[in-house]
């Protein structure tokens, strides 16, 4: 990764270049999104327990467990369908964006 940010010699083409560019996004992309994962899980371990353990102990009551499972369940759900409907409004407005460059 040193080289890529080394002026760019005779040997490296701006296609060459681009291609650095956008692998470095992609990785620093993953980077964001896996970061994003962990602050999720994190988030909703603390709701839920919060919401569902009332009285903590060395082991988890059934209906505790119950809860946990639905709170989680239903964290995820939202998660999912807030995730699909934000890609598919980046989907559109990406669209958008070529047609009118037409």
């Amino acid at each position: 990764m040193s080289d890529f940010f080394k002026s760019s010699s005779s040997s490296s083409s701006p296609s060459d270049m681009t291609a650095k560019k956008e692998a470095v996004m992609n990785g620093v992309r993953s980077e964001i999104a896996l970061a994003s994962a962990q602050e999720l899980i994190n988030k909703t371990n603390e709701k839920c327990f919060a919401k569902c353990v009332t009285k903590p102990g060395t082991s988890l009551s059934s209906s505790e467990e119950t809860c946990l499972s639905r709170c989680l369940e239903r964290y995820l759900e939202t998660f999912n369908m807030i995730s699909k409907t934000y890609s598919a409004r980046l989907s559109r407005e990406r669209e958008q964006r070529q047609l009118n460059q037409i």
